[in-house]
C-alpha cells in the first residue's frame, strides 16, 4: 500500500489524511507540537493512520504532502524527503508570515522557495485553493458535469502526474499551470484562489487573468 507522509496537521493536513484513509492509502501525519498531540485524530482515523515527528513523516512516505505556515518553511526536513514527490499545499499570508520581498516583488513563488529548500525533490503545488472542508465532501466522480476542479503546477512531469492523479481520486478534474515559475498563477488573492468552486474551463480562464503582484 502507499504511505503519504503529512507534515502539518491542521485543517489542511487533517482533511488530505481523511480522504486518504478513506481511499486505502496509509498515512503518516505530523505537527509541530509532538505525535501525542495527534492522539484524537488518529484515532480517529484508525489503524491506516499513526503519528510521528516530521522527520519520521517525510521518511515514511512513498510521497508527502507539506502543509505548514509558509514562515516554517525552514523546518520542513530536507534528506528524508529527497528523491520523493512533495505536494505543497502552503500559501502566503504577509499577516501571518512577515513580509517576503521576493514574493511580494514578484520575483519567486511559494512553491519554488519550497522546491529551493528540497533541492532533491520533486515539488509540486496543490489543494492550496479549496476551501479544507470541501477536501471531503465537494469531490465527485470522474465524467461528473461541472466536476470541480484544482491546479497544479512543478518542474517533475512525475510530480505533475501523481498529482493529477491524487486529485482524481479525491473527485476533482487538474488544471496543470506548468513549470513552478508560473505556479503564482494560484496563489492568494488572484481569481483562481478567490474563485471558490471552478470547472477546469472556469479555473483556466481564472489562471490566465492573473497579475503577477497583488
Amino acid at each position: 500500500m502507499t504511505t503519504i507522509g503529512i507534515i502539518g496537521a491542521g485543517h489542511i493536513g487533517s482533511q488530505i489524511a481523511r480522504k486518504a484513509v478513506g481511499l486505502g492509502y496509509d498515512v503518516v501525519i505530523s505537527n509541530s507540537r509532538g505525535p501525542e498531540t495527534l492522539a484524537d485524530l488518529v484515532a480517529e482515523l484508525g489503524p491506516r493512520a499513526k503519528a510521528a515527528v516530521a522527520a519520521e513523516a517525510a521518511e515514511a512516505g512513498d510521497f508527502a504532502v507539506v502543509t505548514v505556515p509558509f514562515k516554517n518553511l525552514e523546518q520542513v526536513p530536507v534528506q528524508p524527503l529527497a528523491g520523493k514527490v512533495v505536494i505543497d499545499t502552503n500559501n502566503y499570508y504577509w499577516e501571518r508570515d512577515g513580509h517576503i520581498a521576493v514574493l511580494d516583488e514578484g520575483q519567486a513563488t511559494v512553491s519554488g522557495l519550497l522546491q529551493e529548500h528540497l533541492p532533491t525533490s520533486k515539488v509540486a503545488k496543490g489543494f492550496n485553493h479549496i476551501r479544507y472542508t470541501d477536501i471531503t465532501t465537494d469531490g465527485t466522480p470522474a465524467g461528473t458535469p461541472d466536476r470541480r476542479a484544482l491546479a497544479t503546477a512543478s518542474d517533475s512531469p512525475e510530480a505533475a502526474e501523481l498529482v493529477t492523479r491524487l486529485y482524481d481520486e479525491f473527485g476533482f478534474d487538474t488544471v496543470n499551470v506548468g513549470p513552478l515559475a508560473g505556479s503564482w498563477r494560484v496563489e492568494r488573492d488572484r481569481p483562481a484562489y478567490a474563485a471558490g468552486r471552478q470547472t477546469a474551463a472556469e479555473l483556466e480562464a481564472n489562471l490566465a487573468k492573473a497579475p503577477r503582484t497583488i
